[in-house]
């Protein structure tokens, strides 16, 4: 009989390797977040505090730290979807996870790009809908059973929704970093069911001298 062969544990990083990888990982989300992935890994060295060899000594290229990255913004995700599912009260719990993720897509450049990104691996991609869907169609569901949420709305449209304010947050970010959460307000509004209260509008719409100036900033963008 042939012993039974196992493979090794995966070896633990060492406290300062572990430590210089969180730095690296949080200096990548931030730079992601404000930047783009148009970022290299020099400039998360720079951000991170450490050597540029370091970075390359943990991540082989930035395509590496991506996915990284991304899978730490899907763990957080699914942990507030599962947040959201338990919550006492199912409209609510929509609305935070609604919130989460508009927020998430709003303050975050690269978050949408990521998500393109994700094409180029799509077992990523699957993996990152078959760790979320399921979880938010329950928790539309349980919207929609107490009468809190309008009957024919889908966990597609819940996607869709999310992208409906990103479109606005990118739009307005250079002059008003704030502004998605009135577009917010006004589709949760328009998706809730009869017997919900209409939540107020508590953002006041971008000004005519905000539009303008937004205009502006999307049109020398587009001239780069």
């Amino acid at each position: 009989m042939n012993p039974v062969t196992t493979a090794p544990p995966p070896r633990r990083l060492r406290a300062d390797a572990a430590r210089n990888q969180q730095r690296i990982i949080a200096a990548a989300r931030e730079l992601f977040a404000d930047r783009g992935l148009e970022v290299t890994l020099d400039d998360v060295a720079e951000r991170a505090g450490v050597g540029v060899g370091t970075v390359y000594r943990r991540f082989a290229n930035k395509q590496e730290l991506i996915l990284e990255v991304f899978d730490q913004m899907v763990t957080e995700l699914a942990q507030a979807v599962e947040t959201a599912l338990h919550h006492p009260d199912p409209w609510q719990g929509l609305v935070d996870l609604f919130e989460y993720s508009c927020m998430h897509m709003a303050g975050n450049r690269g978050f949408g790009e990521v998500i393109l990104e994700m094409h180029d691996s799509m077992d990523r991609f699957v993996c990152m809908r078959e760790r979320v869907q399921p979880g938010m169609q329950a928790v539309i569901n349980r919207a929609k059973d107490v009468g809190a949420l309008q009957p024919d709305i889908e966990n597609g449209d819940f996607f869709a929704m999310v992208n409906m304010v990103d479109a606005v947050a990118g739009f307005a970010r250079p002059v008003n970093t704030t502004v998605w959460r009135r577009y917010m307000t006004l589709i949760l509004n328009g998706v809730r069911g009869d017997g919900v209260a209409r939540m107020p509008l508590t953002e006041p719409a971008l000004t005519e001298q905000e539009v303008e100036q937004a205009k502006s900033a999307m049109s020398a963008c587009r001239k780069r």
